[in-house]
Order: C-alpha cells, then sequence, then structure tokens
C-alpha cells in the first residue's frame, strides 16, 4: 500500500533528522522524486522515499525502502553511467548522471539523477540525498536532432562529395581542352612554318612570322593553363618571365641577359589569352629592335602587385624611342590597344634613358 504522508515517513528514520529538521521538512514537502539512503548499512539501501518517487516508479514504499537503488536499472541501462554513481559514493562526493531506468511495470523512462552526501557536523557522511527527474522528452528530442544531424551531415558528405567530383570532372574537361587546343596551334603553327619556307618574299614572310609568334604566344597560354591546378587562375607575372626566356631562346641571342624580378598576379583564366598576346607583341618588339644588329644587351622585366592594381614593365637598353600608343598604327600596337581595352588594362609605352620601356597596369582582385 502507497504511503503518502511523507511528513510522517521521515519519522521512520532512526536518525536525528526529524520533524524539526529543515533538510527532513524539505524532502517531505517537495514535489519532485528523492531517496535517501544510508551508507552504513550493507549495501547502502533507500531508508527513505517519498511519494512522488513512488508515483515515478510504480513502486509502494514497501517495495522500494531497504533496497539499492539498482533494482530500478534493466538491460539496456548504461553500465558507464552506473559506474560513475559507485565511484561517487565510494568518493562521498556528488554525482548527476541520466540513468536508463525502469518502472514496476517493466517500461523505461530515462531518469536525471543528482546524489549528494548528507554529513553530521563532524564531515561524516550519514546519508546520501538522491533527487529524480523524468527527463524522458527531452533525451528523446535529442535523440532525434542528433539523428536529424547526422542524417543531415550524411547528405552534406554526400552532395560535398558529388561536387567535388563534378569539379573534378570540369577540371580534367577544362585541362583536356587547353591541351587539345595547345596541341591544335602548335600543328597549325609548325603548317604555316612549312608554308612559309616557300614564300619568297621577304616581307610577307615576315609577316607571316610575326603571326606564328603570335600562335606560338597562344600555345604557350593554354599549356600552362594545363599544367595548373586551379583552372579558373593564371599567373600572369611566370607567364611573362616564360615568354622573356622562349622568345629570348628562340631569337638564338646567347648575349641579350634577363633581369627578371616578378611577382605572382593571378587573374581569372578568361583574360590569359589576351594578357598573354599583349606581352607577347612588347617583348618581340623589345628583341627585334632594341637588340637590332646583333648588339647586346639586357631586357628587364618587373612584375608587381599593390592595392588590387597590377603592372607589369619590360624594357631593354637599347636605342629608345620617341613615339606614343595613339601615334603608331602598326598591327602590334593596334592589338594592343584594343586588348587592353577588353581586359581593362592601361599600356604606356615610354623612353627609358637608354632603351625603351613598356608598363601595362590593370586591376586585379584583392
Amino acid at each position: 500500500m502507497r504511503q503518502k504522508d511523507d511528513w510522517h515517513l521521515t519519522d521512520a528514520l532512526a536518525y536525528e533528522h526529524g520533524r524539526g529538521d529543515p533538510f527532513a521538512a524539505a524532502v517531505r514537502a517537495t514535489r519532485m522524486p528523492m531517496v535517501i539512503t544510508d551508507p552504513a548499512q550493507p549495501d547502502n539501501p533507500i531508508v527513505f522515499c517519498n511519494e512522488a518517487f513512488q508515483t515515478l516508479t510504480g513502486y509502494d514504499r514497501e517495495e522500494i525502502v531497504g533496497r539499492n537503488c539498482r533494482f530500478l536499472q534493466g538491460p539496456d541501462t548504461d553500465r558507464a553511467s552506473v559506474a560513475k554513481v559507485r565511484a561517487a559514493i565510494e568518493e562521498e562526493t556528488d554525482v548527476s548522471v541520466d540513468l536508463l531506468n525502469y518502472k514496476k511495470d517493466g517500461t523505461t523512462f530515462w531518469n536525471a539523477l543528482y546524489l549528494s552526501p548528507v554529513r553530521d557536523d563532524a564531515g561524516t557522511v550519514v546519508f546520501f540525498f538522491a533527487s529524480q527527474l523524468d527527463v524522458t522528452d527531452r533525451v528523446e528530442a535529442q535523440r532525434i536532432i542528433a539523428g536529424q544531424k547526422e542524417a543531415i551531415e550524411r547528405e552534406v558528405e554526400a552532395r560535398t562529395a558529388d561536387l567535388e567530383a563534378a569539379l573534378a570532372a570540369k577540371t580534367l574537361l577544362l585541362h583536356e581542352v587547353d591541351h587539345r587546343v595547345k596541341n591544335n596551334l602548335t600543328m597549325i603553327g609548325s603548317l604555316l612554318r612549312l608554308q612559309a619556307r616557300n614564300i619568297p618574299d621577304p616581307a610577307i614572310a615576315s609577316k607571316l612570322e610575326a603571326m606564328l609568334e603570335r600562335v606560338d604566344a597562344l600555345a604557350t597560354v593554354h599549356r600552362r593553363l594545363y599544367q595548373s591546378e586551379d583552372i579558373t587562375r593564371f599567373d600572369v607575372g611566370a607567364f611573362a618571365e616564360n615568354l622573356v626566356t622562349d622568345v629570348v631562346g628562340a631569337s638564338g641571342r646567347s648575349d641579350i641577359v634577363i633581369d627578371a624580378d616578378v611577382a605572382c598576379i593571378e587573374v581569372p583564366s578568361s583574360q590569359a589569352a589576351a594578357l598573354g598576346l599583349i606581352l607577347n607583341e612588347v617583348v618581340t618588339n623589345a628583341i627585334k629592335h632594341g637588340f637590332a644588329g646583333g648588339r647586346s644587351g639586357t631586357i628587364m622585366l618587373r612584375a608587381s602587385v599593390a592595392e588590387g592594381c597590377a603592372s607589369i614593365e619590360i624594357g631593354d637598353d637599347g636605342p629608345g624611342f620617341e613615339r606614343s600608343g595613339a601615334e603608331s598604327s602598326g598591327l602590334g600596337t593596334v592589338l594592343i590597344a584594343r586588348l587592353s581595352k577588353q581586359v581593362g588594362a592601361t599600356p604606356i609605352w615610354s623612353d627609358a634613358a637608354p632603351g625603351a620601356r613598356f608598363t601595362l597596369t590593370f586591376p586585379v582582385d584583392k
């Protein structure tokens, strides 16, 4: 039979905590399920339980008092959590843990257990006080949230894997496109060179050679795009240094010294062809006119970025010239002007005293 008069239940304790003790009064008055155990007795049995505890577990007082709290445990109760409670009792300290407990009818509930020692004036533990709270709804909600989180993480992982696979496929495709374009341009250049050998007119042959150099520059751009890991960006600074080296090498002029100091200048790959052609025009012009007649010297290359603006300088120490881009009507100058406008760049020709200098400035992403 369930006893409801909690005030008199605490009187059953054979200790000094009786009717006049405020601790006992609080235990009797609260609606929270509570028990008191006696560590002085074998197996630390329950010596008091209030009505709320009886209601929570479904057991009557006579079925509770005298038993260790472990009678609420079952096959799915976490052994590690039980060990925490056992360790707290042995160390005479408090503990807070969620336990899966079983009611009298076999149904389970999640029990938010808080256990704390009660000491006398001498500091000796005379009781263990334990409060319980049914937190099944909270634990189940956490399980649902955890399950949803896990499902979302799996979906994100799967989606990320799909996107990475798609990006890899796109990268591979674009690399293959750049590789094939480079090969096709190289083949076109080879065919045109074969044809140029049969052209008797030096003027026409010279113009064709200039066009072949532009084809070679475009092939170099696509070679670098093919070799790049990032298909969306193009390092025009490194390209300029390689271009100068290639053009000087192709000219057979071992007496031309290259003075290069370049920084990484990354631009969108969509601007690579235009910038490559501009630099090719300037470099080939410097080799042909700055070192004409077998004159030796130095070709200077500088590439830098500052405050979102890139600058590429190409100069020689040759005889120099006095002209502006607007005054020249040559095809190379026209190409430079149109391509510079296409990528938002500003071309400037100037005397370097000695020699000539070309400076190209254009905005870049920060």
